[in-house]
């Protein structure tokens, strides 16, 4: 073992302990030189990190997922896929969600490997979508591809936000969440184009897709594989006696506390896809035919879905993560409300802003929230929540839809959407007034 002789001079005097130098091994003053020194290098590292968890969710969510929606009409309209099938799609990927994000609470891996091959599988489905016209295909491919989503978003977010809390630069979280935003916002926007002038199918647009995303993913793939700064064992090492004073407490006060994100975090799931799915059948059935405003508020939500991302990470660490998701929870409702209270143009582009707002800075503040209650090892809470907010995603449809067919209009099923968002944020706000942050 190598060994430094090592003592600290100051001029005029020199400092020795029991009249003996200090050996320090050499692995320990490594670890000492690159925890000192780390704060010098966190702007590029944590903008680095940041912008790569961006893009990672732009790839599994705002194309691997949400791409479906603006790409669904050219599918329709090439005739290998009617209204029933699309839904039976949709639901599908629902469903893969769900099962992908339980599953996030069993796997014990490597948290950025897990997110390059979540994008690597993304690719590859995207690609399927447009070199095939199966059904069953496709329906293989939509349920494989909401897991990879729930994978990829789930570690992405353990990953990044872990290492920015390493960097001590916390405020980039939001960039993170602005991912599924510049992919929804871009997808839409390429797929309203491309209808307007007209001569692209849907299988171009898919294997588009599937090419910028795989550009994406090769600008990323490096930033995943580089070791992070303090070794697992490092880590360890000065988490003991934090996680050994706090276990006693986890187990009875984080327990409930968990209990209760994964249960209220659901409600937007449920609250928000009523509208997402609907939206565009919704504002055709309301606005003059030929109205181009129908193609463009998809892209209008994930614009500002991009805005309410960093918004939300402006806002002060200190603040309670369940009050601001109940404000969250608040402001989607009136995105409801507004579309049923004014169904015009701007009716509903005001209720696709305020839908979209708050949409990932939902998903930032609970994140954040099983970060708190459970530090560095929160990957299997997170997967409990994203669970929750797929079941929602998954019952929402169910429920609109025979609740549309019996009354002719969707009305009642926008009211229900918005009073489960509203009843979430009641429940929100008494969590947080019973049960209490401890103090730090």
């Amino acid at each position: 073992m190598v060994k430094l002789r090592w003592h600290i001079e100051k001029p005029g005097s020199r400092y020795r302990r029991s009249g003996r130098r200090t050996n320090i091994k050499l692995s320990s003053m490594t670890e000492f030189a690159t925890r000192t020194f780390e704060p010098h290098a966190s702007p590029h590292s944590a903008r680095r990190a940041a912008l790569a968890c961006m893009a990672a969710l732009a790839v599994a969510l705002g194309v691997g997922r949400f791409a479906f929606t603006p790409l669904l009409p050219l599918m329709l309209h090439g005739g290998a896929l009617d209204i029933r099938h699309g839904g039976w799609l949709a639901s599908l990927n629902y469903a893969g969600y769900f099962l992908g994000a339980i599953a996030c609470a069993a796997l014990r891996v490597d948290a950025s490997r897990m997110v390059k091959t979540g994008l690597a599988l993304t690719v590859l489905l995207v690609l399927a979508m447009g070199v095939t016209d199966q059904f069953w295909i496709w329906a293989a491919v939509r349920f494989v591809a909401g897991a990879v989503s729930a994978w990829t978003f789930v570690f992405a977010s353990q990953w990044g936000l872990r290492r920015l809390a390493e960097l001590g630069a916390n405020e980039w979280g939001g960039v993170i969440y602005t991912g599924p935003g510049v992919g929804i916002a871009a997808t839409g926007l390429l797929v309203s184009a491309a209808s307007a002038h007209g001569g692209y199918g849907a299988s171009a647009g898919w294997i588009g897709f599937g090419l910028v995303s795989a550009a994406l993913t090769a600008l990323v793939w490096r930033t995943f594989a580089s070791t992070p700064t303090m070794t697992a064992a490092s880590r360890d090492t000065r988490n003991t006696a934090q996680r050994t004073r706090a276990q006693s407490h986890h187990a009875h006060l984080h327990r409930a506390d968990a209990f209760w994100l994964i249960v209220l975090y659901g409600v937007p799931g449920f609250g928000y896809i009523i509208t997402a799915t609907f939206l565009p059948v919704i504002a055709r059935a309301a606005l003059p035919a030929g109205s181009p405003w129908p193609d463009l508020f998809w892209p209008l939500l994930g614009g500002a879905l991009v805005v309410g991302a960093l918004a939300g990470a402006r806002l002060p660490g200190h603040w309670d993560n369940r009050m601001l998701l109940a404000g969250c929870y608040v402001l989607q409702a009136l995105g409801i409300v507004s579309g049923i209270a004014s169904p015009t143009a701007g009716g509903f582009a005001l209720g696709s802003a305020l839908i979209g707002l708050p949409f990932t800075a939902i998903t930032l503040f609970a994140m954040r929230e099983a970060r708190r209650l459970h530090g560095d090892d929160a990957a299997g809470l997170m997967g409990y929540a994203t669970a929750a907010y797929g079941l929602g995603q998954i019952a929402g449809p169910l429920v609109a839809a025979p609740i549309a067919s019996h009354t002719g209009s969707f009305t009642p099923a926008l009211l229900l959407a918005a009073g489960a968002l509203l009843a979430g944020a009641v429940g929100l706000v008494v969590v947080a007034l019973v049960r209490r942050r401890p103090r730090a």
